[in-house]
């Protein structure tokens, strides 16, 4: 079984060195010409201008500019320029060429990519045939209810984390081996989307109402705008992460995206389905979630690391007042959540298992951030979480794709 803890086995041995800021090697500046004194006549006398001898003035050329070809414009970029040392390089505010990709400072994170490219599939490989059936002839309206509002907050958070990682975090990496595998994590948010349109499509529900819930109930709102607040504060123009403010919020925001919104509100926020699974209901939906599972363990972990890394290497001190408020907001908006998703249990589940649930999840988080937990105390309501999550077999998709079978849409029950 997956450990949710430690996912690729890496252990706590595998922090690089603390990284030293690289010497340039600066050629002295070239001494400015001593003007030429102008001719006494020239004071003296105005020039006479007519149409036919009017010229632009003349400049001096540069020697540096005399005969530029390829080939000495590559030797003048290349001179001074020493061989990129891991030792280097950095995750953020770092000076060496983010071009070159080994060697490597940070080889756990080129294993990261090469795990998740082992879990690679698409909506289509899985039979949701049966989850047509299981939602129009099985459901009760309570897990209805469930299941329309656990796709409907997932459409829209898996987009607010492609956003996060594709255009408030990757480009302030400046070590290429994180970049690649955020780049494979942007891919895996835009497929997780896909994955739940599929679903929404499939069951034929309501595309343009499901997907507008977020806008209009508070209590899925609610943890759209808590993330958005986070996202906005990293995105603007003119952030300077050599301000120890600046970068310290951008910690948190960091932290926030890894370790609560992908790893507790996702983790908790497959729970209600794997409820259904457990009773042999909606299996079609709990597999493919069970795949994206694993993407977000993976992207949870990267995360952490990445968040340890940066706060070594920059000597970021936290507010823990403000750790403290990230974690209570979370709560309040998980908790506000759960009440409105399970308003009445379902059979095995309900409001108070996610809310405690997810006081746990929490606690686990901050022992791998290694910082204090949230939530002392807290119980795990739903033993069966970590098993229910894990894929029991590696699946042949060549074998097992299905070819062909009917959606909502396409089949009346009536």
């Amino acid at each position: 079984m997956m450990n949710w803890d430690d996912p690729l086995g890496l252990g706590n041995n595998q922090e690089a060195a603390k990284p030293q800021i690289p010497q340039t090697n600066k050629a002295p500046a070239a001494k400015p010409a001593e003007p030429k004194s102008a001719a006494p006549e020239a004071a003296e006398k105005p020039a006479v201008v007519t149409e036919t001898t009017v010229k632009p003035a003349a400049t001096e050329t540069p020697a540096a500019a005399i005969n530029v070809t390829p080939e000495n414009t590559h030797q003048n970029a290349m001179r001074g320029v020493e061989p990129v040392r891991a030792e280097d390089k950095r995750v953020i505010n770092g000076l060496t060429d983010v071009n070159q990709l080994a060697p490597f400072k940070y080889p756990w994170a080129w294993k990261f990519f090469l795990n998740a490219n082992k879990n690679h599939w698409t909506p289509l490989d899985i039979n949701m045939t049966q989850d047509v059936h299981d939602y129009n002839k099985t459901l009760t309206e309570d897990e209805k209810h469930v299941y329309q509002n656990v796709l409907s907050y997932l459409t829209t958070s898996d987009i607010l984390a492609m956003r996060n990682i594709g255009l408030a975090v990757m480009e302030k990496m400046t070590a290429p081996e994180l970049q690649i595998y955020q780049a494979r994590q942007v891919y895996e948010e835009a497929l997780h989307t896909w994955t739940y349109q599929h679903c929404i499509e499939t069951i034929g529900l309501d595309q343009g109402e499901i997907y507008n819930r977020y806008r209009v109930i508070p209590e899925i709102n609610q943890k759209i705008q808590v993330a958005n607040r986070r996202l906005d504060s990293i995105m603007r123009p003119d952030i300077d992460l050599n301000d120890k403010d600046e970068m310290e919020n951008f910690v948190l925001a960091y932290m926030f995206f890894g370790a609560v919104f992908e790893g507790c509100w996702f983790y908790n926020g497959f729970s209600p389905i794997f409820a259904l699974q457990r009773r042999g209901l909606m299996k079609g939906t709990a597999e493919q979630l069970q795949y994206i599972m694993r993407d977000e363990v993976m992207h949870c972990s990267f995360g952490i690391r990445v968040v340890k890394q940066i706060i070594e290497e920059n000597n970021v001190k936290l507010d823990p007042a403000k750790v403290r408020e990230m974690w209570d907001e979370s709560e309040a908006a998980e908790t506000t959540y759960a009440k409105f998703l399970l308003r009445r249990p379902i059979l095995g589940y309900s409001a108070e298992d996610h809310s405690e649930q997810f006081r746990y999840i929490a606690n686990r988080r901050a022992r791998q951030l290694g910082i204090d937990e949230p939530f002392p105390g807290a119980e795990c309501t739903l033993s069966w979480l970590d098993e229910q999550s894990n894929l029991r077999k590696e699946k042949n998709f060549f074998e097992t794709r299905v070819t062909e079978y009917q959606t909502g849409g396409a089949l009346s029950w009536d």
